[in-house]
C-alpha cells in the first residue's frame, strides 16, 4: 500500500457511503460486483452509494438501493462505520444491516448481482475497506 502524507490525509475530502448488508430470508447474503470501468472495479461489494451533501443516511440508504437494485427497505439497524484510507481517496462506509425489503432485487445498473452464504464470503474478492465489514458479520 502506498504511503500517503499524514497532513494530505487530514486536508483530504472523505466520501461518505450508505452501505446494505442484506440478509435474505434464507439467511444469505446479496453481493454486487462492481462495473470493470469503476474504481475497484471486477471487485465484489455489498450494495449501496454515496450519500448526497445535506442528506440522511437512512434516505441515501433507500434511494441507493431503489436506484441500483429497484428494491425498498422495510427493516434495517446499523452494523458499523468504518473509515478507509485508499491512496487516491477516502471513505467513511456507514454500514446496516437490512433484513427485510420490498421486491425482487434486480441489477439496475448492469452490476452482476449474486445471493452468498455468510460461510462463503471468504470466496469473494472485495475492496480492501470492506474486509472490515466482512469480520463485522462473523
Amino acid at each position: 500500500m502506498q504511503n500517503i502524507e499524514p497532513d494530505k490525509l487530514e486536508r483530504r475530502k472523505v466520501v461518505h457511503v450508505a452501505v446494505a448488508v442484506i440478509l435474505g430470508e434464507d439467511g444469505r447474503i446479496l453481493l454486487a460486483r462492481r462495473p470493470e470501468n469503476k474504481h475497484m472495479g471486477g471487485l465484489w461489494e455489498f450494495p449501496g452509494g454515496k450519500v448526497e451533501a445535506e442528506e440522511d443516511v437512512k434516505h441515501a440508504l433507500n434511494r441507493e438501493l431503489r436506484e441500483e437494485l429497484d428494491i425498498k427497505v422495510t427493516t434495517f439497524f446499523p452494523l458499523i462505520k468504518i473509515r478507509h484510507d485508499y491512496p487516491d481517496k477516502s471513505v467513511l462506509l456507514d454500514t446496516w444491516v437490512v433484513s427485510g425489503i420490498q421486491g425482487e432485487p434486480k441489477g439496475n445498473e448492469g452490476q452482476l448481482i449474486q445471493w452468498v452464504e455468510k460461510g462463503n464470503l471468504i470466496e469473494y474478492e472485495f475492496p480492501e475497506a470492506n474486509k472490515v465489514i466482512l469480520m463485522a458479520l462473523q
